[in-house]
């Protein structure tokens, strides 16, 4: 692991930021063949790269405003990704009830997934009438249901592309490091960009480094580096909220796509990594964006509407709720749109070798990687850009090596996506008995040590939020797991017994304060009956009445 005293001086690029767009172009950048060095002031995929909905899909909201670009680039990224990483993308199946008098109609969105289906060159939508529904979504509300689309788009671990892209960069020579911040850019008397002081965030040890091009990808902090320089266009924080529930709790065989009841808009049921994400909300977030962004309780009531009108039945309640979650995204606004109605594409601004961007979403990181790049080339040595359409991962087997270990074909698949070539040194070096999956999860008990010693972990949230999604995916954030872990991973983490006690306490109130659901939803709760779920879905029950 590279130290910042290590550090060579002269690099050919400096880029600030650990998220996906950091990490897509230190990908990009190191199969160029530049000296590329990446710095987080955090932890790599602290910030929203690790909190989405783990959605790569097209956007298919997007054609009903017209975004027939976004939409392209979106649908052809997810198809280059689901391709390029088996395993770590993966196919969902989404399922979309229509309604009568509540959201889309049938010829609504037929028109819009079959436009879809045409971006991506094969159909991948079909109708279901009633009648095909009880089966495929038994739970969901039936008053006033004519049917339901289903459709495909993809899912991916979020945090675990982002380390993929970095560890894979790092193999090639590239230099990534967290914990650490760009505390000055430095120009020369023309103003042109000549390097960065970068710092430890915890020793503040600092060093001077040259580089003649600098990309700032941090994300919702891109203005404290870098201005707009368009008075009227500013980064506008907005927060997406998540609730974490057992598969148990909410049986679903496919995602679930639905219009909130309230205000209308998209909400998705997902299952991922043995549990089901509901989510999301998109509010502007007014707290400091240094901090943990964290559900209010407001949210997770939404939320909770939410489900309670599209599967009664069930009779879901926060009680069964596992985790929360929230993360900022960075959207770029003129101040005028409601939350929802604010685009996610993304900008690109240029002053003398600091670029700058911005925006985007996830599944088009390696667009935004290949537009910060261009915007660079400039300021960099002549190098040959990467072809668009080449595979960005490094090639793993189709099919498991041959080693006695008892792992399915299906366990290989998901830790070569994760792990990329790794993977089979973290099976050699694990016992029978860590090859076993951690309850409730997918994850193996040996991902934990061997994410500790080899992907930059300096805290234990680092690892169980991060490296591993432990934290996320079971009850009081592995709490019941926590001294197996700690034996585990003492001999590849130097903390002594005191840092050991001290970690545990930082990673307990973290997740008590992060990602708990807050006390005061359940006091708000209870004082807040649902009589109005009764008057929203009363009328569609009219309508069936009558027809």
């Amino acid at each position: 692991m590279t130290k910042l005293y290590d550090l060579q001086e002269n690099w050919d690029l400096i880029i600030i930021g650990g998220g996906i767009t950091g990490a897509g172009i230190l990908r990009e950048s190191i199969r160029m063949g530049l000296r590329v060095l990446l710095v987080e002031q955090k932890d790599f995929a602290w910030g929203t790269s690790s909190r989405s909905s783990k959605l790569v899909h097209g956007g298919l909201r997007y054609l009903k405003e017209g975004k027939f670009l976004l939409t392209k680039a979106a649908v052809e990224e997810r198809e280059n990704l689901l391709h390029d990483a088996p395993g770590l993308v993966e196919p969902l199946d989404f399922l979309v009830p229509v309604y009568k008098g509540h959201g889309p109609g049938k010829w609504v969105l037929e028109t819009g997934l079959s436009i879809y289906d045409l971006i991506a060159k094969k159909r991948q939508h079909k109708y279901f009438a009633t009648d095909a529904l009880s089966e495929m979504a038994p739970h969901i509300e039936q008053n006033g249901l004519t049917g339901a689309f289903r459709f495909l788009d993809a899912q991916v671990d979020d945090a675990r592309l982002v380390l993929r892209l970095i560890n894979e960069s790092i193999a090639l020579g590239a230099v990534a490091l967290n914990y650490t911040r760009a505390a000055e850019i430095n120009r020369n008397a023309n103003g042109e960009v000549v390097g960065a002081v970068i710092e430890d965030t915890e020793t503040q040890e600092k060093r001077k480094l040259s580089a003649k091009a600098v990309i700032n990808a941090t994300g919702v902090w891109a203005e404290r580096l870098h201005p707009s320089p368009k008075a009227k266009l500013h980064l506008r924080p907005l927060r997406g909220s998540h609730l974490v529930f057992p598969k148990s709790v909410i049986p679903i065989k496919q995602a679930l796509s639905f219009v909130h009841p309230v205000d209308k808009r998209a909400i998705f049921i997902i299952p991922w990594e043995n549990v089901v994400l509901v989510g999301t909300t998109d509010v502007d977030h007014k707290e400091d964006i240094s901090h943990e962004p964290y559900m209010t309780a407001e949210e997770g009531l939404y939320m909770i509407e939410a489900l309670k009108f599209l599967c009664p039945s069930l009779n879901i309640s926060l009680n069964d709720c596992i985790s929360s979650y929230a993360g900022i995204r960075p959207v770029l606004s003129r101040g005028k749109l409601e939350p929802s109605k604010e685009s996610r594409e993304h900008v690109v601004w240029v002053n003398k070798g600091l670029v700058t961007i911005t925006g985007g979403k996830l599944t088009t990181f390696r667009r935004l990687a290949h537009d910060a790049l261009n915007a660079a080339k400039p300021y960099l040595p002549p190098v040959q850009f990467p072809e668009p359409d080449e595979a960005i991962f490094s090639q793993v087997p189709a099919d498991p090596p041959v080693m006695d270990c008892g792992l399915s074909k299906e366990t290989w698949r998901r830790l070569y996506g994760r792990y990329g070539m790794s993977a089979e040194k973290l099976v050699k070096a694990a016992s029978p008995k860590d090859l076993e999956q951690i309850p409730g999860t997918l994850t193996l008990w040996a991902e934990i040590p061997f994410t500790a010693q080899h992907e930059h972990v300096r805290h234990l949230d680092d690892l169980l939020l991060r490296r591993v999604r432990v934290g996320m995916l079971t009850t009081k954030g592995a709490k019941v797991h926590l001294k197996r872990i700690k034996k585990m991973c003492k001999p590849v983490l130097p903390w002594s017994r005191k840092q050991w006690k001290k970690e545990i306490t930082n990673y307990l109130v973290l997740w008590n304060r992060v990602y708990a659901l807050p006390a005061e939803i359940f006091e708000k709760q209870a004082l807040r009956p649902y009589n109005w779920f009764e008057k929203l879905i009363k009328p569609m029950r009219n309508l069936k009445a009558k027809s």
